[in-house]
């Protein structure tokens, strides 16, 4: 991610609220109760997406994929893709566990339990990728992760223990991490995938500009399509400032927030990259599909404190 780019996105995410201890914890106790709290359904709107990309890909390249979930936490969109649960049956039960006042050590024994307990509903490998250590090292611990890298892209490239885990990966997936990371992210790992060209599928919120890491995907052969006339609710705003924040950035970059940011939630768009031979094989229309509800999901959970 060059100079300007890198300035850019730091002045965007000046504007949201910062969250960062709720990534450090050794277990997603508060990461539930701050994020779900504030209505956060990414990672569930975004599970039939991925499981479609997923069988996709693996008919595809003709083998179990590989899955590399960039940004991924505690591990929350592999446990959503992989099992039948759904975030609100997470979030319940972290609520349950901050009750019952047990420490750390003791949720990722039950949870290796819990988890390994749950059919797999998508046969996948998935490699997580995150700056925080804790978080990858819990939803690796108790199983929602086969393998785990703890890594800042921005900052410097991966080590030859690393580059391994993902030197086959299928499908990069991303609820949130764009903006956060950009084209440097992305050039490094593209540069250590050794097999056939990945998909990638990005959900971007609409205030941070897609176009440079486009670029970069595009370099290494990969087309990248919006999904067109769709947006995808993230999380609502934590404060009035934070809403403000928003509103007037989207302002700046000439993004209507009529009936979406202006009605109180972060929105997201799907960008999905693609060899363009696969995207002949492979239209988007036949691997992504939407289920409509998203604006119910957002308005009709109770929020949990």
């Amino acid at each position: 991610m060059n100079g300007k780019q890198t300035l850019a996105f730091d002045r965007i995410n000046s504007v949201k609220a910062e969250f960062d201890t709720i990534y450090t914890a050794a277990d997603p106790r508060s990461y539930y109760r701050v994020l779900y709290g504030l209505n956060y359904v990414i990672p569930e709107v975004a599970k039939g997406v991925f499981r479609g990309l997923v069988e996709a890909v693996g008919r595809q390249h003709g083998r179990r994929p590989r899955v590399l979930d960039l940004g991924c936490s505690y591990g929350i969109n592999a446990a959503l893709t992989r099992t039948p649960l759904d975030i609100d049956r997470l979030a319940h039960r972290y609520a349950d566990l901050t009750r019952d006042g047990i420490d750390a050590a003791e949720v990722c024994r039950l949870d290796r339990l819990y988890f390994s307990s749950w059919p797999r509903e998508v046969d996948a490998t998935f490699v997580g990728l995150d700056v925080s250590a804790p978080a990858i090292e819990y939803a690796r611990s108790v199983g929602l992760i086969d393998h785990g890298i703890v890594a800042d892209l921005e900052k410097g490239p991966l080590d030859r223990a690393d580059r391994r885990l993902i030197t086959d990966v299928d499908l990069i997936i991303s609820t949130g991490c764009v903006g956060y990371v950009g084209q440097r992210t992305f050039a490094r790992l593209l540069e250590a995938i050794e097999g056939p060209r990945p998909w990638a599928a990005n959900f971007v919120l609409r205030m941070f500009p897609f176009a440079p890491v486009e670029a970069t995907l595009a370099e290494t052969g990969l087309v990248t399509e919006k999904l067109e006339g769709v947006t995808f609710a993230q999380r609502r705003f934590h404060s009035d400032d934070e809403q403000a924040g928003v509103l007037a950035t989207l302002d700046r970059l000439g993004i209507s927030s009529a009936d979406k940011e202006a009605a109180g939630a972060y929105h997201a768009e799907l960008f999905l990259s693609r060899p363009a031979a696969d995207i002949e094989a492979c239209p988007i229309e036949t691997v992504v599909s939407v289920s409509s509800g998203i604006d119910g999901l957002v308005t009709g959970w109770r929020r949990w404190q």
